[in-house]
């Protein structure tokens, strides 16, 4: 682990996304961050210590959607799939398809294995996954606050992780999309989907992955406001520690599921200057805690 100086500094971003909005100053108390995300050797100690199984690998909860056919009701994950042609950006559906059998240990489905990935992010994890985890590792998982802290790795109100050249001296920083977004991957960065961790230079605080290869959960509750809930405090007076909105606030309010939604930051493989522009440490995006990828991790991290 590597630790994370606490102090105070600027959260958010005034420039792209307007959920990162407005730049704020912040402090947080110093804590102890894992170097990269938990990778697939990781998780299998834990699995295999603790036999745990999955969000994706449990069948759905009938009780959980009345409106489905039971039938349909199986164990799987969410996949990217990519088409072959430009396909409209407002549907994710294009590129996005539920795969029976999918999981942490089949990222690709059930005819693939992650046998030549064990120093890969885990992904198709859940939130309840992601927090099993940290408690049997003694750890926790950070808030949105610290996950930004650690993430600018003490450069100040830069666009990216490592300041805000989008490429430094010719190389590539992060595992993102190169070309048009979801048909076209160049991979000029030399992968396809994930890559393994420390496989790009670390920020200024030593930390691999902060930007790119696999979306990250935090323990905040996500609002379209990232000043509400308890980090709202008087204009004379700088947040310490704080953790935003209630489960209730986090629930979108046109969702007939009402399920809650957790921050996630850092993008993935799959961000791309020309949709999901979010591989930046004030970029966030809101996940359902039920729901699981083949783009999402996680890191741990202990306080003190």
């Amino acid at each position: 682990m590597v630790w994370i100086p606490g102090g105070t500094f600027t959260m958010g971003s005034d420039e792209f996304y307007p959920e990162e909005s407005p730049t704020r100053e912040v402090s947080v108390d110093g804590f102890w961050m894992e170097r990269h995300h938990v990778t697939n050797a990781e998780f299998s100690a834990f699995v295999d210590d603790t036999g745990y199984t999955t969000f994706a690998e449990r069948p759905p909860n009938p009780d959980d959607y009345p409106d489905v056919d039971p039938d349909n009701l199986v164990a799987g994950s969410a996949v990217f799939t990519k088409p072959n042609h430009p396909v409209d950006l407002q549907n994710p559906n294009q590129w996005w398809e539920y795969v029976p059998d999918a999981d942490w240990r089949h990222p690709l489905g059930p005819d693939s294995s992650i046998e030549d990935m064990m120093d890969h992010p885990v992904v198709h994890v859940a939130y309840e996954d992601a927090v099993a985890y940290a408690e049997w590792a003694g750890k926790t998982l950070p808030t949105e606050a610290q996950w930004e802290r650690a993430a600018r790795g003490g450069l100040e109100q830069k666009r990216f992780v490592w300041g805000d050249d989008h490429v430094v001296d010719g190389q590539l920083m992060a595992n993102t999309w190169q070309g048009q977004f979801p048909y076209e991957n160049q991979k000029l960065d030399g992968y396809e989907r994930t890559s393994p961790v420390g496989a790009f230079p670390p920020n200024e605080y030593g930390l691999y992955d902060m930007a790119g290869n696999a979306w990250q959960w935090t323990r905040d509750w996500y609002s379209d406001d990232p000043t509400a809930g308890s980090s709202a405090t008087p204009t004379c007076c700088t947040p310490t520690n704080p953790r935003g909105v209630t489960e209730e606030q986090s629930i979108h309010p046109q969702d007939p599921t009402r399920v809650p939604r957790k921050v996630l930051k850092g993008g993935s493989h799959l961000c791309a200057p020309n949709y999901c522009f979010r591989y930046r440490p004030a970029a966030r995006y809101p996940e359902p805690i039920d729901t699981s990828t083949n783009h999402v991790s996680f890191r741990c991290i202990a306080e003190v």
